[in-house]
């Protein structure tokens, strides 16, 4: 591998990907998508920090509550993505290079585009959510999701920017743009929240002014920094060919992240009955959890990223023997994860509230939440093999199957026994059935693509 690694050209990168060693590539992939992931997760942990600390237990509770709801939004982004990481990919595998750049400028003028149609129905959707809540979280829950609109667009953009990066198998740059982001988040949190008092308001606008900022910024990389890889407006026009396969591929991603959000929202409804001191202990564990859940399934992008371009480049045995080596790592990480987190969990959860009745919760829900990262990992491992493969009905199964029905009936048919303790060992039990089931899906799958375009 080259020292100066992050001058690498695409052909460099294909190179490396197609016929360096398998375990190597993947950690040298997935380094920056690592630590990319613990800068991601850092982002809601800051916010949790600043709500809990300084504006209060409902308004925490409310972002908690509002969270799956605008991720049922950004599904939309996200399924883009995904195809297009796999159809950019194989391209890239084919050495088509100027083709992978024409796909790389559909795919982010039409997400774009959608983003900013796809804003006016999160502020519709705050009045009926808002309606039906608790009392106490009620008002705060509105202000989130109507205002949360406004970043829509630019979340977006981000998820595209992320997905053509890692595509072309250049994950620092993703890594790059959300050390910029979290930096911009503290600073603007800090104004908004500390300086102007705006509470719940500033998380928000903290929330947009980072992000405008950063498409601003991705912008001038991706259509004006002069490179041989920058790509060109002039003379725009939808290729529907490219934009009908990007939806094909991606419309089970689509649904698939849609669903599954909407199984949380429907499980926070289970939680929030019980009040906002359940559901910001809940809020509270997710947040420390996130960097748990974050890093071992950091693995599946550099996987994806391995088997798109092996597969395009007619070698499935590497491509299957990234999966695998994937997932090893991917288990090895999580155990890691477990060892440091557990023992520190109440030291961790303090740093939130001191109420004890929150802590109380959040405690708990730490620690059965830890405990279901290996199996989380390796899942989305070999869903990131799926994606590359363009076989995204099958993460759709596994998505629907994980949330609704291990999940979301397994808290139904236990809540009356273990009240609102039933979401976490519902966390635990899903994720493990669900990577008994992908790994056994992986066993018996042709090492072919599914995309044809």
């Amino acid at each position: 591998m080259q020292s100066n690694f992050l001058k690498q050209s695409n052909e460099q990168r294909r190179d490396l990907i197609l016929n360096g060693s398998v375990s190597a590539t993947i950690l040298f992939l997935s380094v920056p998508t690592l630590m990319m992931g613990l800068i991601q997760s850092a982002i809601p942990v800051i916010d949790g920090l600043f709500l809990n600390n300084l504006v209060g237990t409902q308004a925490a509770s409310a972002v908690t509550y509002c969270t799956p709801i605008v991720n049922m939004i950004s599904a939309l982004a996200q399924g883009v993505s995904v195809a297009g990481m796999a159809i950019i990919g194989q391209s890239n595998g084919n050495g088509d290079f100027k083709h992978s750049r024409k796909i790389s400028t559909q795919i982010i003028v039409f997400t774009f585009l959608l983003g900013f149609l796809l804003a006016p129905l999160l502020i519709a959707l705050a009045f009926p959510i808002s309606a039906h809540v608790n009392e106490e979280i009620s008002h705060d829950v509105f202000v989130y999701l109507a205002l949360s609109a406004c970043v829509t667009p630019f979340s977006f953009m981000e998820s595209i920017y992320n997905s053509i990066k890692n595509a072309n198998g250049k994950p620092e740059d993703t890594f790059v743009r959300m050390v910029i982001m979290l930096i911009l988040k503290i600073i603007f949190s800090a104004l908004f929240i500390v300086v102007f008092h705006w509470g719940l308001v500033g998380s928000v606008m903290a929330s947009l002014a980072s992000n405008f900022l950063i498409t601003g910024w991705m912008y001038y990389e991706l259509f004006l920094k002069k490179t041989g890889e920058r790509f060109v407006l002039k003379g725009f026009r939808f290729d529907w060919t490219i934009i009908n396969t990007l939806l094909r591929i991606g419309f089970p991603a689509m649904l698939s992240s849609l669903m599954l959000n909407l199984g949380f929202f429907l499980i926070n409804n289970e939680v929030e009955k019980y009040g906002a001191v359940v559901l910001n202990g809940q809020g509270i564990a997710n947040n420390i959890t996130s960097i748990c859940f974050i890093l071992p399934s950091s693995f599946g992008s550099a996987v994806t990223t391995m088997v798109s371009m092996n597969v395009g480049a007619n070698q499935p045995e590497k491509a299957k023997k990234a999966c695998l080596v994937g997932c090893v790592i991917s288990a090895i990480t999580a155990a890691l994860l477990i060892a440091l987190v557990v023992p520190l969990s109440s030291k961790l959860t303090v740093l939130f509230t001191r109420d004890t009745s929150v802590l109380a919760v959040a405690n708990q829900a730490l620690h059965i939440y830890t405990y279901s990262v290996i199996g989380f990992g390796i899942c989305m491992v070999q869903q990131g093999a799926f994606i590359g493969l363009g076989k995204t009905r099958i993460t759709l199964f596994i998505s629907l199957l994980r949330v609704w029905l291990l999940r979301y009936i397994f808290i139904l048919v236990t809540e009356q026994f273990l009240s609102f303790y039933s979401v976490f060992w519902g966390n635990l039990f899903s994720n493990y059935m669900a990577a008994i089931i992908t790994t056994i899906l992986i066993f018996r799958i042709k090492w072919i693509s599914d995309i044809n375009y």
